[in-house]
């Protein structure tokens, strides 16, 4: 099990060498996706390869000078990577403005490189207003030509429901891996589930699936285990927490059962009805995804996210809730106070946790994160008394 997971780790790493590599073996182009809400589906059917992108491990330097310093690290990380040359490997970047410090960043990359494609779409907010289905599906369509154009070639409906097949397949096999750690009956670190998840990002979708089958036949089944405090970890919308984050909180004594992570559930939660038309069921899969894991960029009237979480808490064992909020992540930020407010009324343990690009306090986090694990110890405890 542990190559595949050191595999695994080294695409999630290494996005762009992998990308790299792969444009050099098969002529064909890369194609970056900006998080959440663009399917890379539709970028798989045109034969390129969707590459998600990360922020990387680099200090902020160069890119600095180009962008404000209340963006977020992701922001300022892509701003950063485009300045220093890192993203000359692709071949296009599909954007959105799921955010508004993302709208300047599209206007950087614009500047720095002005050769580069900018496949910029914008998706509708409103998902249960009665023009959201239409809309979205001109959108898709739109960028479906647009991905025409880049290539040269026609996208078939039929390659793009191949597409939708496998990705499907892809998000299925992750989600059993998150049943399984659900259950307790596996062990597998929050560090090794995000490479599991970040390289389904960026590898070429036929050997990501070949590499689940062998982790979901050879990862070793057990009895749950007792001991440590099972917790629910909300946050980082659009790009990974730090490995260090996931280690700190596990060696404090919890483990985490569940996420609404984008590098996590939110990513895989949701499939493409493939017996749609492709445009109709991409269209389809954005629009009901706020129904699914609520996203504080859209708006959903039905659906809240409080209320999701304290269901996802309640419904995963977990007994307590961790917060990772990006500094200065403004979507996030507006909807935390409704989410405090809503787990102290019924009385659930949470954390906020707020994560930054550059270096952050380890020891200092390192004792909240210690301290709010014997606050829900002994919560529990008092519970089943």
């Amino acid at each position: 099990m542990q190559d595949i997971l050191d595999r695994m780790r080294q695409v999630a790493e290494s996005p762009l060498d992998y990308a790299a590599e792969w444009k050099a073996r098969t002529g064909r182009k890369v194609i970056g996706l900006l998080p959440m809400h663009f399917p890379g589906e539709l970028a798989h059917a045109a034969g390129c390869l969707p590459v998600i992108l990360q922020a990387d491990d680099e200090p902020i330097t160069v890119g600095q000078a180009n962008i404000f310093s209340f963006y977020c690290g992701y922001n300022r990380s892509l701003v950063d990577q485009v300045t220093r040359g890192a993203l000359d490997g692709l071949d296009a970047i599909m954007f959105g403005d799921h955010c508004v410090q993302l709208l300047g960043t599209a206007d950087i990359i614009r500047d720095q490189r002005p050769d580069m494609p900018i496949l910029f779409n914008q998706l509708c907010s409103v998902l249960d207003a009665d023009w959201a289905m239409r809309e979205t599906r001109n959108t898709f369509v739109q960028l479906w030509k647009e991905l025409e154009t880049l290539t040269g070639q026609p996208i078939p409906e039929e390659t793009a429901r191949a597409s939708i097949r496998a990705f499907n397949r892809s998000r299925g096999q992750m989600r059993e891996l998150y049943r399984l750690r659900k259950r307790g009956e596996v062990s597998i670190t929050g560090r090794d589930m995000q490479a599991v998840i970040k390289s389904s990002m960026v590898m070429e979708k036929g050997e990501h699936l070949a590499l689940m089958d062998r982790l979901l036949a050879e990862i070793p089944r057990h009895a749950p285990s007792q001991g440590a405090v099972p917790v629910y970890l909300s946050g980082h919308l659009c790009h990974a927490p730090d490995p260090a984050i996931m280690d700190l909180i596990e060696d404090c004594g919890a483990t985490i059962v569940n996420d609404d992570l984008f590098t996590g559930w939110r990513f895989i939660h949701a499939d493409m009805d493939d017996g749609l038309l492709p445009a109709e069921a991409m269209a389809r899969w954005y629009v009901d995804k706020n129904r699914k894991v609520p996203c504080p960029t859209r708006a959903t009237k039905s659906q809240d996210w409080e209320d999701y979480l304290l269901e996802q808490c309640a419904e995963s064992g977990a007994r307590g809730l961790i917060v990772l909020m990006v500094k200065f992540c403004e979507p996030h930020m507006y909807f935390y106070p409704e989410i405090k407010e809503a787990f102290d009324a019924r009385g659930v343990p949470h954390l906020l946790l707020e994560t930054e690009h550059e270096e952050m306090p380890m020891e200092a986090l390192k004792t909240r994160v210690e301290t709010f694990v014997e606050i829900t110890k002994r919560r529990s405890a008092a519970e089943a008394a």
